[in-house]
């Protein structure tokens, strides 16, 4: 027998090793097994590829749906490939709500098919035990168990001696805390495949086995992508216009047939099942994140794995790869034996049964990849689950059958959603492999609000990027953009190239003033640059900020069905002339928000970036970078439906953008140009082209954080003496650089939403509080009108709503709202407000399914539970800053005296 402490020994001898029993094969089949003999269709409405946990899972919720025509195709037979070796662990809490409402409608799933087909699905509900051994870990799950409270997920936060008594074979000498939630459990894959894919069948759905696909039948578009038109098999031909990719690692094999990337990597992922334990029975599974390993209970015994900085790559799985195994590298794995030995202590001498190492797929972002792709229509995504698609798969399958059958989800899905990758950025295999080597090394690591990543970095980097860079810049990251998000006193803040955590060889950087710098904002609490955060709001809200906000998305739209096509895609009224600009929503046929941005109404100009040449009606549209694409994939995916002749095309790369703001912003641009500012010439909600220290710039009368300002979209080339010549001219006022840190505080104090924060997909205008960007009194259809004036009939059944919170407590999201004592919902967002010097809170209430009145809202006294404990809350209806939009007129009071020493002691204690 092989007993654990030998084999942490730095190298295991090959004579041990062979004393453990494993499957090892690079191929092969669990059983014989022949081609059916069924008959394939020669049509079906949808078309699913890949038998495994998410394959079965859309099949089953297609069928829920109505879906009967549908086929799943399987080139070996269920759960082949990573399905059948997956440890089947089932957690509820994650440090998103999206997520905690996948995994709740996984476990409805699994709890209630036995009753529906007669077939155990192996559900154990044995619970779950997450093992804090740090302060900051507590505190992140006790994030979680308010989360949970609002979504009806029991926990209990217990110290070392409570761990102790409900888990008495573990070490809690070292332990802080646990969270231990009763509902968790572990699925067996086979079980809930078998019961998934009898009820799909049973309702009329069919399922080939050993039916590889060998082609995919495309046809060219008039607006330039493809349409699905058939999948090819050995065994024929099946027409349809619908097919689903979930054949996880094995997904690009799929894609290439449709000729495009999908953005995900595969790796040796594995465990060990040991000998029998005693004493073991009826634990719970057993999350210890800061050891990054977990215990999962399999009878009397345990399932040990974890995450490594050091995993295996396959560089590419053989395509027919089914029900093998790889070998175990010790070398590798040694380090999870060591750290399940720390906290099980009675390990040391257990004897281990079986190794299971087998493929798994990840992500840039370990996040699933699922979705329409826009650029092939009718293919869908449902790839990438990164070892959580048993748990993730109930879900997501529901929802990637509302995608398929009503054209959007009916969650917030784009964390998820194929389009939050850019094309180009996906396509880099250098970008991907970094970032899903740091997702996987970093899976169990603290989920902190600010987290930045330091793989693949500098992918996307503007015009202004050296030169914010040598004036303290500290960068973040989206999706390959770098944007600023706060500056430093201490000079230049290099982003090095990426060591790979140590990993293959590589030496770790001993010196990384970045990784340092990023470390000052890793925490719950307000962060050690709070300080620098507020000088940059403070000095914006009493002399003026410059943004550099080039990251975001920069599209025209023209030709001869322009006007048609903006009056259908912009709920906003679109019927202006040129020269306005208009802020607005796009909206899914479900009033689902997909979008709030601008949108300028244009004149044809001299054929440059900023003032490009067209015929007939011309708009700007300018989106938030980190969902440009899925914005602008949006819009191309609504033109193509409606069938508008109209040019849309992309000119991000070719421009850069400032936005210069506050009560000195109009004194400094006017010593730049000749162009009159004043509110009659130039008004708020404006757009025209105009000359800025020599440079023909596109400036906007707009405002993103609630002062005085504009918006200057300058192409490239003339960036950089643009911002020069600003940072100049505003020396004399107190100009100061600004990045996206403040932007978010000075955002929320004035009430303006961030799109995937308080605003999203799975929100309304009329619940967002969003419908005056609505054309509700025109004649003027729009996409969504027809649900959303549905929606306004009924009344709507959640609100967004501020709240501002006085004590000293650091809100960031998450946190629960209690309303006369009970919980109505939760926080999606909030921040330190710098000028009201409060804690600023958006989220949304609900009444038990009731419509939600002015007068249920204002009787109520509500509270904010953060952590665990409970604040007083303030609610209010409309902004609590600057709610008659003085501000942004230019009608300013002389700022206070109290706000000008916190801006100068801010300044002073700046890191």
């Amino acid at each position: 027998m092989t007993v654990l402490s030998k084999i942490i020994s730095p190298r295991l001898p090959n004579v041990l090793r062979s004393q453990v029993a494993t499957v090892t094969a690079s191929s092969g089949n669990r059983q014989c097994s022949t081609k059916s003999s069924r008959k394939l269709p020669t049509s079906a409405d949808v078309v699913i590829i890949g038998g495994g946990s998410l394959g079965c899972q859309t099949l089953y919720h297609l069928t829920k749906l109505g879906v009967t025509n549908a086929v799943l195709l399987e080139k070996d037979q269920l759960t082949a490939g990573t399905t059948w070796h997956t440890a089947g662990l089932v957690w509820r809490l994650r440090p998103s709500d999206t997520e905690i409402q996948l995994l709740n409608k996984t476990r409805e799933v699994i709890t209630r098919l036995e009753e529906e087909t007669g077939v155990d699905p192996g559900w154990i509900n044995n619970g779950g035990l997450f093992v804090a051994n740090t302060k900051e870990r507590l505190d992140e799950y006790k994030r979680l168990q308010t989360i949970g409270k609002v979504m009806g997920v029991e926990s209990y936060v217990l110290g070392p001696a409570e761990t102790k008594k409900l888990y008495p074979l573990m070490n809690v000498d070292d332990v802080y805390g646990t969270l231990y939630s009763p509902g968790d459990g572990t699925i067996d894959p086979h079980g809930l495949c078998t019961a998934l894919a009898r009820y799909a069948t049973r309702e009329g759905a069919k399922i080939f086995e050993n039916i590889p696909v060998t082609n995919i039948l495309t046809k060219p578009t008039e607006y330039g992508n493809t349409q699905i038109e058939g999948v090819e098999t050995d065994q024929g031909l099946i027409k349809t216009q619908c097919v689903v990719n979930c054949t996880g690692g094995w997904a690009n094999y799929i894609s290439s047939l449709v000729g495009i990337h999908t953005p995900l990597v595969a790796m040796k992922h594995a465990y060990v099942v040991t000998e029998k334990i005693p004493g073991i029975e009826n634990m719970p599974n057993v999350r210890d994140h800061d050891l990054s390993v977990y215990l999962k209970l399999q009878g009397d015994a345990l399932q040990l794995g974890g995450y490594e900085v050091d995993p295996i790559f396959i560089e590419k799985l053989d395509k027919d790869f089914a029900f093998g195994l790889y070998e175990l590298d010790y070398d590798v794995f040694g380090i999870h034996l060591e750290n399940c030995v720390q906290r099980v202590p009675c390990l040391e001498e257990t004897g281990i049964k079986s190794t299971v190492c087998g493929p798994e797929s990840f992500t840039p972002d370990h996040k699933p990849i699922m979705g329409e792709d826009p650029r092939v229509r009718g293919f869908y995504h449902g790839v990438g689950f990164n070892s959580s698609g048993m748990m993730l798969g109930g879900g997501c399958g529901d929802q990637l059958a509302k995608w398929i059958v009503k054209g959007r989800p009916d969650v917030d899905m784009y964390g998820y959603d194929i389009r939050r990758f850019c094309p180009d950025v996906a396509a880099n295999t250098a970008w991907i492999n970094e970032r899903s080597h740091e997702s996987y090394a970093k899976n169990y690591a603290i989920v902190f609000p600010h987290d930045e990543p330091l793989a693949s970095r500098n992918m996307k980097r503007d015009p202004l990027h050296e030169e914010l860079e040598a004036a303290g810049c500290v960068y973040q990251e989206r999706l390959g953009w770098e944007r600023p998000g706060w500056f430093t006193k201490h000079g230049p803040v290099h982003v090095k190239a990426y060591d790979w955590y140590g990993a293959y060889g590589n030496l770790r950087h001993t010196e990384h003033g970045y990784k340092e710098r990023l470390n000052l904002d890793y925490t719950f609490d307000h962060p050690e640059i709070h300080e620098n955060i507020r000088a940059e709001c403070l000095s914006t809200r009493t002399a003026a900020g410059l943004f550099n906000m080039s990251y975001f998305g920069k599209f025209y739209l023209t030709g001869p069905d322009a006007r048609k096509a903006c009056d259908w895609i912009f709920t906003n009224k679109m019927n202006a002339a040129p020269g306005a600009t208009i802020y607005t929503c796009m909206l899914n046929k479900n009033a689902g928000i997909e979008a709030d941005l601008t949108v300028s109404v244009i004149d044809s100009g001299a054929g440059g970036s900023a003032d490009p040449s067209f015929q007939g009606d011309g708009y700007y549209i300018a989106a938030a970078g980190g969902a440009a694409f899925q914005n602008l994939a949006h819009i191309q995916t609504v033109v193509q439906d409606a069938g508008f002749n109209v040019d849309i095309s992309d000119r991000s790369r070719d421009m850069g953008m400032l936005s210069i703001q506050g009560p000195k912003s109009r004194d400094i641009l006017s010593r730049l140009t000749d162009a009159p500012l004043d509110n009659e010439s130039f008004p708020f909600s404006t757009n025209r082209m105009i000359e800025v220290a020599g440079h023909k710039v596109r400036a906007l009368r707009v405002s993103f954080v609630g002062e005085l300002g504009w918006e200057l979209h300058i192409p490239s080339e003339s960036c950089v003496p643009v911002y020069r010549a600003l940072m100049e001219a505003g020396a004399e006022d107190g100009l100061v650089n600004a990045g996206y840190r403040a932007i978010d505080s000075l955002s929320i104090e004035k009430g303006y939403p961030h799109w995937h924060q308080e605003v999203r997909m799975d929100d309304s205008p009329l619940e967002a509080g969003l419908l005056f960007t609505c054309k509700l009194k025109t004649d003027t259809d729009f996409l969504g009108r027809t649900a959303l004036e549905e929606k306004r009939k009924l009344g709507a059944r959640k609100k967004k709503v501020c709240f501002t919170v006085d004590d000293n407590v650091c809100l960031l999201g998450l946190e629960a709202i209690l309303r006369n004592g009970e919980y109505v919902g939760h926080i999606r967002r909030a921040d330190h407000a710098f000028l009201l010097e409060q804690e600023v809170a958006y989220g949304y209430v609900m009444n038990n399914g009731e419509k939600i009145t002015q007068d249920w809202l204002k009787s109520g006294e509500y509270e904010i539970e953060s952590k665990g404990k409970i604040y007083p809350a303030t609610l209010h209806l409309k902004s609590p800053f600057d709610a008659t939009n003085k501000r942004i007129q230019g009608n300013y009071e002389e700022p206070t005296q109290e706000s000008l020493i916190s801006m100068e002691r801010a300044r002073a204690s700046a890191i």
